[in-house]
């Protein structure tokens, strides 16, 4: 099948010197064709250029006069599925209160997977739907969701089955990312070492059992998951073909930065800033 797009008043994002960044002051030269074609073969870029190098032999013309055809945004670090917004925290905030006290006291993480819990499986998914549209509609092509506030195994499988089913209506590229090593629940707050073996020998079976889950993530900082813990679990992930992430470098230097290089274990890492 081959489409051309014709008429584009701006075709944006070309840059054919193969940079594979750019910093600072570069990024404000966005390369572009004005009237330009962009045609596309079972769904890949084929060919563009301007107007009048346009080929005349396709399946599909699509006219785009007085529009812009530009890159997708891929969003590798979402949380499009919770409950509900924390905007009480903000005061807390303002107060002076850092986000480990703010975690410390029952907020943050805690406090979305309480709410969380109560919340039905429709109710997540309409809201959560709602939320993709609007990112969709801004410009994102591919997008990651994670769990991680439930923080019990019926609450991040409702999460998990909730993106699954996102992935189920919309084309977009969706990847999922289970998130069980977000924080310890309350329940676990004396027994950290515990809620990882539970991680380990039950929930991460269960979920990648079911196919519900892309990638495994953890949260290395301080307060949270240690180095070695985060070691665990992704090892354990990795078992059941689950591609490890880690969540690190919010707080401050926790390590997990520098144990995901060093074991060549994580493929993509994101350090929270």
């Amino acid at each position: 099948m081959k489409t051309i797009f014709t008429n584009i008043q701006e075709l944006a994002g070309i840059d054919e010197s193969h940079a594979l960044r750019k910093c600072g002051a570069e990024m404000n030269n966005l390369h572009a064709i004005q009237h330009a074609y962009l045609m596309l073969e079972d769904e890949r870029i084929a060919a563009y250029g301007p107007m009048d190098e346009c080929p005349t032999n396709a399946d599909q013309f699509i006219d785009c006069k007085g529009k812009t055809i530009l890159p997708a945004w891929c969003d590798s670090h979402t949380h499009i599925v919770f409950a509900e917004p924390r905007e009480r925290e903000f005061i807390q905030k303002i107060q002076g209160k850092t986000y480990a006290e703010i975690a410390a006291s029952g907020g943050g993480i805690l406090n979305s997977a309480h709410k969380l819990r109560e919340t039905s499986f429709d109710a997540l998914f309409d809201s959560a739907a709602m939320r993709l549209e609007q990112v969709m509609r801004m410009g994102t092509g591919a997008i990651e969701i994670k769990s991680g506030y439930g923080l019990s195994l019926d609450s991040e499988i409702k999460m998990l089955q909730v993106i699954r089913k996102l992935k189920e209506k919309y084309s977009i590229p969706i990847k999922s990312n289970f998130l069980g090593a977000h924080a310890f629940p309350a329940e676990y707050r004396e027994d950290r070492d515990g809620y990882v073996k539970t991680l380990i020998e039950s929930w991460i079976p269960k979920i990648a059992g079911e196919g519900l889950a892309d990638y495994i993530d953890v949260f290395c900082e301080d307060g949270f998951f240690s180095v070695a813990q985060t070691d665990q679990i992704l090892q354990a992930g990795a078992k059941y073909g689950l591609k490890p992430k880690i969540h690190a470098n919010q707080l401050a230097i926790s390590g997990g930065v520098q144990m995901g290089v060093k074991t060549r274990r994580c493929p993509l890492i994101i350090s929270k800033i």
